[in-house]
């Protein structure tokens, strides 16, 4: 009698720990609109698209008020906002910001499209039918040097903006590529020495 009555307490206590951090993770995906939020400044700072914000809260707006609570919904993992972060880094050494946010994208949208792996991971690490990895940085270690400051808010503005751009699925340097393949792609914006297609 004794060992079932511990036994029930035992499970009631357990119970309740996990009804604590099931509460606890459930609130951490809510935030309380504040004077001078939008919603692109609340994308950005908990890494998600304005898209899915929207999407989420069933906003047809971008309006937002104080006060107003928005659900905000499951993002990248840390370690894939890193490795984003370090592609990002290796890829667009010495480009302009808006290059760097532009390859964050096209590895998002690749994530997003049918064509490539569903998963930063995946997408990043691609092999190429010939053997090789979609992206040098892979192929010569650069992948893993750490990001700058630089990459890691171009990884963030690109996950808010998410959904948003022209659709592009490959970036690469004219001065420095002669695949016709690639050179046949229709080209959606020029930005530093990387023109980017799809």
């Amino acid at each position: 009698m004794k060992l079932l009555k511990k036994l029930v307490i035992t499970s009631t206590l357990a119970l309740s720990i996990l009804t604590i951090n099931a509460n606890t993770e459930a609130a951490s995906t809510s935030y309380t609109v504040k004077s001078g939020d939008t919603l692109w400044k609340i994308a950005t700072a908990n890494s998600v698209s304005v898209n899915s914000l929207k999407q989420v809260n069933k906003q047809t707006s971008n309006i937002i008020y104080p006060g107003q609570k928005l659900m905000i919904p499951q993002s990248l993992t840390a370690a894939e906002k890193d490795l984003l972060a370090r592609i990002v880094h290796a890829e667009a050494k010495g480009e302009p910001y808006a290059g760097k946010v532009a390859v964050a994208t096209v590895v998002l949208n690749r994530v997003d499209s049918s064509l490539f792996p569903n998963t930063v991971s995946g997408v990043i690490n691609e092999r190429t039918p010939n053997g090789g990895y979609a992206f040098s940085p892979v192929a010569n270690g650069t992948i893993k040097e750490a990001a700058d400051a630089s990459a890691k808010r171009a990884v963030d503005e690109a996950i808010a903006f998410r959904g948003q751009g022209r659709g592009s699925l490959y970036f690469y340097n004219p001065a420095k590529s002669s695949n016709t393949w690639i050179l046949s792609r229709e080209v959606t914006t020029t930005i530093g020495n990387h023109k980017f297609a799809k």
